[in-house]
This record gives structure tokens, C-alpha cells and sequence, in this order.
């Protein structure tokens, strides 16, 4: 499954990942491929233009009751950040993000075989209290769930400029070829063990992905990930489409779905969609039903 050695283009991205820019021509290629299985991961700059992502945003912020059931996931440090969750993508404009060939075909040529969509989840870092994220592999929750196989993916949507100062991603790259990390709940959060997220930061590299509104990170599920607190006056918002393999369908019932074929749409359907405050058939996640994280439940529309 991995190539033999090194690709030359990820010689050439020594300090940052691989970046890639979309064109309207945009295709998954041999080498991207390479990249994804050798890196865990690569950067599309662009995949969602200022227009999108200004129809998107106008999509959320419509959404003020959807907006209100957001939780807040604590980091053990003071902070929180705000998660909304929900397993299918639906048809209004958030659903067309996850269905559209840039985004979910993508995926699925990443991950060589059809795939569903896992869930999508909208992760909110305010200004100033943003909580942070510890260290993780999603498969570390993923793998709880039942799924037998880490043959899951994520895109990693900016809808806001993301830097160092508010709490950016940041990845270690390779770190998809080191197989699962012992994980434990650690402050409400899942994380990985400690000492081997230690060794791993001295023997892979260590990467910071800043991001302008509409890049997208598509990354493996065992590729190791965190980002710390919003101490900056921007917000970071951040907009994640989650895909598993069809022949990876989870064995044990959960929070997330069992495969559930993926209808997908061409890229122009984002913003040639009308439909912007119906939410109905997206089964928003009620977070009491998530063992993998605990979550302040005050103040949300759940009880």
C-alpha cells in the first residue's frame, strides 16, 4: 500500500506538507496518492473559493438554533472550544460541501475504494477562550467505535484564517505509517499516549498548517494531530467532512452511521444551492451518546 521510499515531492516540503493548488482541472493523481500514504496527509490551497466560503458561513450563521446546540469540550486548561456533530450530510449547503467530487471524491480516490460519509462536524474556537485540542489520532476514537480498519479520512475545511496564534492544526507527518497510539480519556478528551507522542515529535516532523479561509487539509486517520488555545482577537472556525470506507463498516453500534451510500454532487453545487435552513435528515449528534468524550452539557439544546 505505501511506497517504497520517500516521493521527491515531499523532499521539496521539507518543514510544512505538501501543498497543492485547485484549479477547475483539479484531479487526484499517482502522486498525490504517494503523499497521502508516505506523509498521512497534503494541503489543497483554494479547494473552496472567498465566495463559497462566504455562502457557506451565510449557510451556518442561519442556522442560529443548529449554532445554539453546540457543546463545549473542555481542555483541562480553563478553555473550551464548541463542537457541533451530525452524521448525514443532508441537502442544504453544508450537505453540498460534503457531497461535492472536490471534497468527497477526492476522499475516495485517497482511500482507493467507495466511501460514506462518517459525519461532519463544525469545530468553533472563539477569540480569547478557544479551548485546544490534545494530542490525537482520530482513529484513537474511530477505532472505539468499531471500525476494524483505519481506512477513514478527513478534509479539513479553513472558514477562517488559521495561524499559530489561533490555534492552528498541527500534524506529524508520517506518523499514518506508525500504526494505532494507545489512547486514554485525559480532561474530557481522547488522547494518545504521552511518552510515544514524545517520541514520535523527535523522530517525524512536526508541522504547523496555517491555512487561509477555504484551504483544505485531507489527512489520514492515523495521523498524529493537535492545536492549541485561541489566545489571539480571531476567531477560528474550522468545517471537517469525515469519510470511512464502505467495506470498513463499523461492527459495533454508535453515535456515528453504518455505511449509508453517499450521493455525491459536482463542485458547482455548493453555492447553485437554495436550500440553506433546512437541516432536516442530518441526525445532529446528541453528545451524551459520545463515550469518547465527555462534554459540558449546560447550556446546550440537549438534556
Amino acid at each position: 500500500m505505501f511506497p517504497p521510499e520517500q516521493p521527491e515531492i515531499c523532499k521539496k516540503f521539507t518543514g510544512k506538507v505538501v501543498e497543492y493548488e485547485f484549479t477547475p482541472e483539479f484531479k487526484v493523481t499517482q502522486e498525490m496518492k504517494d503523499v497521502f500514504n508516505y506523509d498521512g496527509g497534503f494541503l489543497v490551497r483554494g479547494l473552496f473559493s472567498g465566495e463559497e466560503i462566504a455562502y457557506i458561513e451565510k449557510a451556518l450563521q442561519s442556522n442560529k438554533e443548529m449554532l445554539d446546540k453546540a457543546w463545549k469540550v473542555d481542555d483541562g486548561l480553563g478553555r473550551a472550544s464548541k463542537l457541533l456533530l451530525w452524521s448525514h450530510p443532508g441537502n442544504d449547503v453544508t450537505g453540498m460541501v460534503a457531497r461535492c467530487e472536490k471534497v468527497a471524491g477526492t476522499c475516495e480516490e485517497l482511500l482507493g475504494a467507495e466511501v460514506y460519509h462518517y459525519h461532519t462536524k463544525l469545530m468553533m474556537k472563539e477569540a480569547r477562550t478557544g479551548g485546544s485540542h490534545r494530542w490525537h489520532q482520530d482513529y484513537g476514537y474511530w477505532y472505539k467505535n468499531g471500525c476494524l480498519k483505519p481506512d477513514l479520512i478527513t478534509a479539513f475545511i479553513a472558514m477562517d484564517e488559521c495561524v499559530k496564534a489561533n490555534g492552528c492544526l498541527q500534524v506529524v507527518k508520517g506518523t499514518n505509517r506508525c500504526g494505532r497510539i494507545k489512547h486514554d480519556l485525559v480532561h474530557g478528551q481522547t488522547m494518545a499516549n504521552q511518552e510515544r507522542v514524545d517520541f514520535l515529535c523527535k523522530h517525524f516532523e512536526h508541522i504547523y498548517c496555517e491555512m487561509k479561509p477555504g484551504d483544505c487539509l485531507f489527512f489520514h486517520c492515523n495521523t498524529l494531530h493537535t492545536s492549541t488555545g485561541n489566545d489571539s482577537d480571531m476567531r477560528r472556525w474550522a468545517f471537517l467532512c469525515s469519510y470511512n470506507r464502505r467495506d470498513n463498516d463499523p461492527v459495533i453500534p454508535h453515535h456515528h452511521p453504518n455505511y449509508t451510500p453517499l450521493h455525491k454532487v459536482p463542485n458547482n453545487a455548493v453555492l447553485e444551492c437554495t436550500n440553506i435552513l433546512d437541516w432536516s435528515g442530518k441526525d445532529l449528534l446528541d453528545p451524551a451518546t459520545d463515550k469518547t468524550v465527555r462534554v459540558e452539557m449546560k447550556k446546550t439544546g440537549f438534556h
